[in-house]
Formats: C-alpha cells, structure tokens, sequence
C-alpha cells in the first residue's frame, strides 16, 4: 500500500488509487487470459491493508489464493526491481462465502428480502408475469403469512390459483394459467440450486463490514466457479446485495476510505438482456451508494458491456489489453479509447491491443476527482499467492473465520408454509366430522296457515383465506349431501300423515 492510497503499478510514476476516491466506484476490463484477475487480487489486498473490507466474487476459482502468502518468481522480483518495490509474501484476512455451503459459509436472503422484482428477473418473467408476483407477495403480506424460502413462496402462489377470481376482484386479472407458469418456473430455478439462496439466517450486511485485531479489512470471497453455471442467479444476487447496501447504510458523504469496496466480477451478466427498470435501478444505486461509503468495481472483458449511463460513474479505470477482429469488437475497442483522457504521447486505441499480460492503462480520480491523464502501467505484484489453495488451507481458513457457526445451520421457523399447511389440516378435520345438530329457534309451519316469514340469512363474504380455500369444495360436498336427505325425510313424513 502505497502512503496515500492503493499501489497499482508503475509508469513513469507510481499509480495509486486514493483510498479518499475509491468510493467514486471503478472499472477492470481487459480481454481473458490478459490479468484482470492478478489486478482484482492486487486492489482487494491493498484495500484490506488499508483498513476496508472487501467483496468479490471468485468466479474461476484462484483468488482464493488472497488468503496465503505468495511465493516470488523470477518475473515477479524483477518487475518489483522496476518499481523499486519490496515484496513481503503475506495473505489477507479472508472469509470465504458459498450459496452452496461447499466451499464457504452459506449465504442466503429471504424471499421477501429479493422482492417481487429481483425474483421476477431471476425467473425471467415477463411483464405480466411479474405483476401476479407482486399480487402474491401483497396477499400474503395482508394475510400475515412470511414469505422465508422457496416452499413458502410456492405456497403461496398456489393460493393465488385457487383465488384467483377473489385477487383479481381486487388487484387485477389474476389468470391461474400464469401462476403455473410461474411455479414451472420457479421449479426449474430450484433444480439449478435457487433453494440454498432462500432461507435463514439471512446474512447480516454487518458480517460483510469486518476488521481484524490488525485493523486490516476482511476480504469477502464468494465461491461463485459453481454458482456462474446459472448466470441469471448470479446476477440477480449480487445486485441484490448491492441494493441491501444500499438501502440499509446511512449517508457518509465523501470518507477517508471506502466502507466497503465491492467487486462484480462478470458484470456483462448483470446487464444481459435486463429490462428498463432493472437497469434504472442499477443505475440509481451505482450514482447514490457512493454517499453510503461503497465502492462498486465492475471487472468484464470489455467496457462496451457497461451501459453508458453506468459507465459514465466509473472515476477509476483499469484497462488491460483488447483483441479487435471483427466491426463489434473494434467498435468496443473505439469506446473504450475514448472514455479516457487522452495522452498525447501516445495513441490510446493502438496502445490497448499491444498492451502484454500484466500490463494496462490507468487512470484515476485525483485530489480534486478529476480522472488523471491515461497512463500506459506495469501492475504490481501481488504480496499473496497466485493460484488457488488447497482444500487443506481452505478449511482452515473457515475453522478461524470470524462468522464460524452464524450461518452454518439452517433455520426454519413457522412462515407461509406450515401456517397454510396447519390451516389446511385444521379446515379438513372440520369437514370430516360429523354434522352437530342444533336446536330450531324458528316455529315449524303451519299445516292452516302461511308459513311466517323468514329474515332473510346474512350474505358470507366472498374473502376466503388460505386455510379455508383447502376445506371449501369438502364443505360443499358434504352440506350438499347432508340436505338432499333430510329432504327425503321431511317430505316422506308430511305424506304419510295426510293419508
């Protein structure tokens, strides 16, 4: 860590980020195979040393390597020499995190705490789709019913089909035929792994926010070489806990140094095929949560895979090298040229396609927030190991992990499901027993005279709840039943005393 900030690399000077600007949000692209994981790896290490907390997701697997002290090479050293730097082989403090529970802590979110919205994008929905969602979660938020995991959820949207008529009076069309849609749906989510995401504990955003006894910030690794497999849930969950920062931290204004600096590794997927007020909500969290002392760093091959209007947000730049083949690709390559400000001393577009592995172009916000000149940048070695752990390490790492033991058992307390279950059960029991006879208060008919008039019985409302919709077609069945051979008895008896 540089004295002022982060250390990237060398030019013709030392490039730092300023820990007072890194909550001016930031973006690494570079083609594959090009160091954009080295460079991730290098400013979550400096930002832990400075004191900030980190989150990133581990997409394929190496940095976890963060957590062990490197082993200097040959190339290593040398490029230090350049930069007259001194490599002191150390690890950051490390949690690590797995929706999966295999390879961290779990880590999971209500179905309330996701939303109607964020589910809907993870579900693809359409339009329509998405508003029956959002009459299932207002219909069960009325009913008192908690909506924790998926089954509470798949509860409650076979509520919905078997009120539809009732919701729709009130909210709107509620057709059945799209809530199936939505429970097929919901299905395939749960085989790709949907259900480890939704349940308790829920994570607490604090957990995410911790220092060691060193004052060093943890770095938070989500196990995510898995978890990618289902882009659209990888997506979805990110941005959620993107917005949960954002609504859940107060206002700080500009700090010293970052809350806490998160990294959206494979941010085109965030982007991919969203709907306008998905990425209006993206938009409105990146430009806001820097008043919450977030940082936000987007890391993709390619900048043409940010939309401008988030782009444009992004103070602190790395670049590394571009391939462009084909029109699409030097029309990126175009783009990405043009969002920095331009050194005369040399050409920007030219200088990203000769750019070698470790290597990139920098520039960052300065003292006053203005994005420095581009500058063609050697990036430093990393003071960890690059490369994965052992499963060895790994399990050590989470033996001494400050959240051991939080989030490792599952919860499941009373919510949606078994309240409507419990109902279901209490209604069929009533249905079966049998019918208790009660006393006549009204005077039996007159065989002289008309029969008195009867008050007219009070209209049941048509509101039915969860429990009762279960038990209702019993019910019918059985009163139904129960009347046609009274009937037969009343009928039989009058006939005979009139022979």
């Amino acid at each position: 860590m540089a004295d002022d900030g982060v250390l990237i690399g060398f030019s013709d000077h030392l490039e730092t980020l300023r820990l007072d600007r890194a909550n001016r949000h930031g973006l690494v692209a570079g083609a594959t195979g090009t160091g954009k994981t080295v460079t991730l790896q290098t400013l979550a290490q400096g930002l832990s040393d400075a004191g900030v907390p980190v989150f990133a997701a581990d997409v394929k697997g190496d940095l976890c390597g963060v957590a062990a002290p490197g082993t200097p090479n040959e190339k290593m050293l040398a490029r230090a020499k350049v930069m007259n730097l001194e490599l002191r082989p150390a690890g950051a403090p490390v949690v690590f995190w797995d929706l999966f529970g295999e390879q961290g802590h779990p880590i999971r979110a209500t179905v309330s705490e996701m939303g109607p919205l964020l589910i809907s994008r993870m579900l693809e929905l359409n339009d329509v789709q998405e508003g029956v969602l959002s009459v299932v979660f207002r219909a069960a938020d009325e009913e008192g019913l908690l909506l924790l995991d998926l089954k509470d959820l798949q509860a409650a949207l076979a509520y919905a089909s078997e009120n539809a008529k009732a919701l729709g009076a009130k909210y709107g069309n509620v057709s059945p035929t799209t809530v199936a849609t939505i429970q097929r749906k919901l299905l395939t989510l749960e085989d790709q792994g949907g259900a480890h995401l939704f349940g308790e504990p829920a994570l607490q955003l604090s957990d995410l926010m911790r220092t060691d006894g060193a004052g060093r910030g943890y770095v938070n690794i989500l196990a995510a070489d898995k978890l990618i497999a289902s882009p659209r849930l990888y997506a979805t969950f990110l941005l959620w806990l993107m917005s949960e920062l954002f609504e859940e931290l107060p206002e700080i204004g500009d700090p010293d140094k970052p809350r806490l600096a998160f990294f959206f590794d494979e941010a085109h997927l965030l982007f991919r095929d969203a709907p306008k007020p998905l990425l209006e909500k993206v938009e409105q969290v990146v430009r806001l949560i820097r008043s919450k002392g977030v940082g936000v760093y987007f890391v993709t091959q390619n900048p043409a895979d940010i939309p401008e209007t988030v782009l444009g947000q992004l103070g602190n730049r790395i670049q590394h090298a571009l391939r462009a083949y084909t029109p699409m690709e030097q029309r990126g390559l175009k783009a990405a040229a043009d969002s920095f400000r331009t050194n005369p001393a040399f050409d920007t577009a030219e200088a990203i396609q000769a750019l070698g592995v470790g290597e990139a172009l920098v520039s960052v916000l300065d003292e006053k927030g203005a994005p420095t000149m581009v500058q063609k940048t050697l990036i430093r070695p990393p003071n960890s190991r690059l490369g994965p752990l052992t499963p060895v390490e790994r399990a050590g790492v989470m033996a001494a992990s400050p959240v051991r033991g939080l989030y490792d058992q599952t919860q499941d307390r009373d919510s949606a499901f078994e309240k409507l279950a419990a109902r279901a059960t209490a209604a069929a029991e009533a249905a079966a027993a049998p019918p208790v006879q009660q006393r006549r208060t009204e005077p039996a008919p007159s065989p002289w005279g008309d029969e008195p008039a009867r008050r007219p019985a009070a209209r049941a409302s048509n509101r039915q709840s969860m429990g009762e919709t279960f038990a209702k077609q019993l019910l019918r069945t059985v009163a139904s039943t129960a009347g046609r051979e009274i009937m037969r008895g009343l009928m039989g008896g009058l006939k005979r005393s009139r022979r």
